[in-house]
């Protein structure tokens, strides 16, 4: 499948083009649809196989289409990340990708002066890249304000738990407004992480792609990454800490069917 069957506008297509892709990764084959849909989405793939885009492209698009026609900016997506470096790619990339697009976006993270955050906040970003702690470090101060939100993404968030940042995230995620759309994309085991993330009684598109090698970009497509894809799909929370270790249902339409996937753990 090339980009042009995931149901991304012409714009993005161009600005894809102008990268020099021209078939999308398996993660963001499975994803993309769904983050257009309007889904919550929780994708595990190895790091160097387009995630970044796999959210980056449908969110622009879903921001661009609902954008109001005036009056003041607010936040409407948030992004966070573990680290300043991979704030840093992930704006650079909603930049690239949203070349001619309006929508403003920005970093905050720490280490560095707080006060051109600030500024760069009053301008008025839609999209907005973060650290938990220095994000903390504005709602504090009052200096952004998460009220509009309407898409949260974490990135690497197996990282960010496994550095320390799940009460910040927590405190994070009480703030935010509770109809919001959530994607949650890490290197790991999806069905672990999303524990903290559980929702009483919504449901989430889960995606696992195993045994995929990891990629020096996304140019590298499709073509050379023939590899097996195990989907976890529409599972409601309650579902994942009382399941077996082995055992996963997958849903596509109408038809349930189940399997099991053996004792051993799933492969990353």
């Amino acid at each position: 499948m090339s980009f042009d069957g995931l149901g991304l506008s012409p714009e993005l297509l161009r600005a894809v083009s102008q990268q020099g892709y021209t078939d999308p990764t398996p993660v963001q084959t499975k994803a993309i649809p769904f983050v257009l849909a309007g889904r919550d989405v929780l994708a595990g793939a190895q790091t160097g196989t387009g995630k970044t885009a796999a959210f980056v492209l449908p969110m622009l698009q879903l921001l661009h289409a609902s954008r109001p026609a005036g009056g003041p900016r607010a936040v409407r997506a948030l992004i966070l990340t573990p680290t300043r470096e991979l704030a840093l790619q992930v704006e650079e990339s909603v930049r690239t990708y949203g070349v001619g697009n309006p929508i403003r976006s920005t970093t905050i993270y720490g280490g560095v002066g707080f006060d051109p955050q600030v500024r760069a906040l009053r301008a008025g970003p839609e999209i907005v890249v973060a650290t938990p702690g220095r994000l903390l470090d504005h709602l504090g101060q009052r200096t952004i304000d998460l009220s509009r939100v309407e898409i949260l993404v974490l990135d690497e968030a197996d990282r960010m738990l496994d550095m320390g940042f799940i009460r910040d995230i927590r405190k994070i995620l009480a703030i935010l407004p509770p109809k919001r759309q959530n994607l949650l994309f890490s290197s790991e085991n999806v069905a672990e992480k999303s524990r903290f993330w559980r929702r009483g009684g919504s449901t989430a598109r889960i995606l696992r792609m195993s045994r995929m090698k990891p990629m020096s970009s996304i140019r590298s497509a499709s073509s050379r990454t023939r590899t097996s894809t195990r989907e976890r799909s529409i599972v409601p929370w309650e579902a994942w800490s009382r399941r077996r270790p082995g055992v996963a249902t997958t849903t596509e339409g109408p038809a349930r069917s189940a399997r099991t996937w053996g004792s051993k753990p799933t492969p990353p």
